[in-house]
């Protein structure tokens, strides 16, 4: 098998396991869309929470104040 700069591989040849430099092959995409799903395996059990409520909860514990504002952005349809 031929060896890749950056890759290591086991003392036999093998892909038991393999150790990537990010240096060098940090910029794939298709390794950071590996290392996503690697993670996202990874939290599948843990709990979610909605968007709104860890902002809300973020703004208490930090003290501050949260305006809501009635102000509305035209929809690009051009319906309100």
């Amino acid at each position: 098998m031929k060896r890749i700069k950056g890759i290591k591989y086991t003392s036999s040849g093998g892909r038991r396991y393999v150790r990537v430099d990010l240096d060098i092959y940090g910029e794939n995409q298709a390794l950071e869309d590996f290392l996503d799903l690697v993670d996202m395996e990874a939290r599948k059990d843990e709990p979610s929470y909605p968007f709104d409520e860890v902002v809300e909860r973020e703004n208490k514990r930090r003290g501050l104040e949260v305006i809501k504002s009635t102000f509305e952005l035209p929809r690009p349809d051009g319906n309100s």
